[in-house]
C-alpha cells in the first residue's frame, strides 16, 4: 500500500517535471517565433519604406526633369539630351512599378546618376540664363541705339523735306523771276506798218488793198532800246492769218514751223536781224505766190518764243 502510494507520487512528480519542461519548451519556441516575426515585420516595413522613398525620388526627379526641359526650351537651348533622359527615366519608373523583386540598390544607383545629370544641367541652364541676360542687355542697348538712329533719321528726313520745300520754292521763284527777266528782255516790235508791193515794185501804205494789185507784203517796224536784251542775231517770225484764221504758209517761199506757247505752229516768213539796241528800223518782205482772197488779215510777229507785235490789213 505504501509502495503503491510512493509510485503514485513518483508518477505525479514525473508528470510535473514533464509539464514544466513542455511549458519551458513552448515558452522558448513562442519567444523565438515572436522575435522572428518581429524581425520579419521590421524588414517588411523597412523594405516598404525603401520602396516608397525610391518611388518618391523617381517621381521627384521626373518632375524636376520636366521643369528643366521647359526652362531650357524657354531659354532657347537644346532639349534633345534632356528628352532622351526623360524617356529613360519613364522606362525605369515603369519597370520599377512592375517588378516583383525590386532591387532598391539598383534604382538608388540610377537615382544618383539622374541627380548628377540634373546638377550638370543646372550649370548649363545657369549659363543659358547668363547668355540670355547678356542678349537682352545687348538687345536693349541696340534698341536704344536704333531708337536714336530712327529719331535722327526722322529729323534728317524732316530737314530734307524742309530743304526740298525751300529748293522747290526757290526754284519756282527763280523760274518766275527768269520768266519775268526773259519777258522783260524780249524784243518789242513797235509802229508796225503793213505795206503792199505790186509787180512794178510800187509800195502803197493803206488800210485796204485790192487783191489783184498785191504781189508782196512789206512789214516795217521799230525795235526799241532795251538794256536787258542781248545785242545779237535774233530770228523774227511773221505769221499772216487769212480771214478764216489759217496761217499763210508756202515752203517754197521760206515758210516753216516753230514753237508757240510750247506747241508747234506754222509761220509765214522768217528773217534774222542783228539787234543793236538803238531803236533800229526793220523791214521784212513776204513774196506771196497766190492771190489774196478778200477779207481781213491779221499779222503776228514773234521772237524767242514771245509775241512781240502785230497788226492787220484788209483785202477788197
Amino acid at each position: 500500500m505504501q509502495q503503491e502510494q510512493k509510485n503514485k507520487q513518483s508518477i505525479a512528480w514525473a508528470m510535473v517535471v514533464v509539464l514544466g519542461l513542455a511549458t519551458a519548451m513552448f515558452g522558448y519556441l513562442f519567444t523565438t517565433q515572436k522575435q522572428e516575426l518581429t524581425q520579419q515585420e521590421s524588414m517588411v516595413v523597412e523594405k516598404a519604406r525603401e520602396l516608397a522613398v525610391t518611388k518618391t525620388k523617381l517621381d521627384s526627379i521626373s518632375t524636376v526633369l520636366d521643369s528643366k526641359i521647359a526652362e531650357v526650351e524657354r531659354l532657347g537651348g537644346d532639349i534633345t539630351e534632356l528628352t532622351k533622359v526623360k524617356e529613360k527615366l519613364e522606362a525605369d519608373k515603369l519597370a520599377f512599378s512592375r517588378s516583383k523583386r525590386v532591387e532598391t540598390n539598383k534604382y538608388l544607383g540610377k537615382i544618383k546618376e539622374y541627380e548628377k545629370f540634373l546638377t550638370e544641367k543646372d550649370e548649363m541652364i545657369a549659363q543659358l540664363k547668363a547668355e540670355n541676360e547678356h542678349l537682352v542687355a545687348s538687345n536693349d542697348s541696340l534698341s536704344t541705339h536704333v531708337g536714336t538712329l530712327t529719331s535722327e533719321r526722322e529729323r534728317l528726313v524732316q530737314r530734307q523735306a524742309e530743304l526740298t520745300d525751300s529748293v522747290t520754292t526757290f526754284t519756282a521763284a527763280n523760274k518766275e523771276l527768269s520768266s519775268k527777266v526773259s519777258k522783260a528782255a524780249a524784243l518789242k516790235a513797235q509802229n508796225l506798218k503793213i505795206l503792199t508791193v505790186n509787180s512794178r515794185g510800187k509800195v502803197k501804205d493803206r488800210e485796204e488793198y485790192k487783191s489783184k494789185k498785191v504781189d508782196k507784203l512789206k512789214f516795217v517796224f521799230t525795235l526799241p532800246e532795251n538794256e536787258l536784251t542781248a545785242q545779237e542775231s535774233k530770228d523774227i517770225y511773221v505769221r499772216v492769218l487769212d480771214p478764216e484764221g489759217a496761217v499763210l504758209s508756202d515752203n517754197a517761199t521760206g515758210s516753216g514751223e516753230f514753237e508757240v506757247d510750247g506747241a508747234p505752229s506754222k509761220f509765214t516768213a522768217r528773217e534774222s536781224v542783228a539787234y543793236q539796241n538803238n531803236n533800229q528800223q526793220v523791214e521784212l518782205l513776204y513774196d506771196n505766190t497766190s492771190q489774196f482772197r478778200p477779207g481781213k488779215y491779221n499779222v503776228e510777229l514773234y521772237a524767242e518764243g514771245y509775241k512781240i507785235g502785230g497788226g492787220n490789213f484788209v483785202i477788197k
